[in-house]
């Protein structure tokens, strides 16, 4: 799977509240998702308008994630960094949730970040390959060359030092080559 894709697990609720199959590695697989996850990672962000990005892991330790919130909301979003795509430096972004349950899954050659919607929101994401702090790299997300509206000002939002000293995209040697299919809007699974 080379392109982002918008997923929401079923949910089957009675009094006691509901129950959702979040990984079903044979129902994503028909989707076109046959990653192997190695690795969960978790955020806890205290503030609405806290941005996290826009990362990604170089190869050999490129990452694909599959991207969920378990309390809160985010505006998730995606940037083709894939050298030769006719939709380099293009975004597209989706509203994760908490109670809808909504999961994006991001192909290794796309940057990707979040903002915060809520106070104390908690991302969850599993990752295809274990972190590597040398292949570690992104863009600033900021960057108007992408044009990404973050809901917030640049100086209104709480950035780690690392975030807000991310290259822009002119200056980003991307280590990843397209391959064959373009950024589109984010399609459900």
């Amino acid at each position: 799977m080379s392109r982002p894709l918008y997923i929401v697990p079923k949910r089957y609720g009675d009094e006691r509240g509901w129950f959702s199959e979040t990984w079903n590695e044979r129902d994503l697989a028909r989707a076109g998702v046959t990653t192997r996850f190695v690795q969960d990672n978790q955020s806890l962000s205290r503030r609405a308008g806290t941005i996290r990005g826009l990362h990604f892991q170089a190869p050999p330790f490129a990452q694909a994630k599959l991207v969920r919130v378990l309390a809160g909301a985010i505006l998730d979003v995606v940037v083709d960094i894939r050298t030769g795509s006719p939709t380099y430096g293009r975004f597209e972004a989706v509203r994760l949730t908490a109670e809808g349950g909504e999961q994006l899954f991001v192909p290794a050659g796309f940057a990707h970040g979040f903002v915060t919607l809520e106070p104390d929101t908690i991302v969850f994401y599993k990752v295809d390959a274990y972190y590597d702090r040398a292949s570690d790299g992104g863009v600033f997300f900021g960057d108007p060359e992408i044009g990404i509206d973050w809901g917030i000002g640049a100086g209104d939002a709480t950035v780690s030092e690392r975030d807000r000293a991310l290259p822009p995209l002119a200056a980003l040697k991307s280590p990843f080559d397209y391959d064959g299919e373009p950024l589109g809007p984010i399609r459900p699974a």
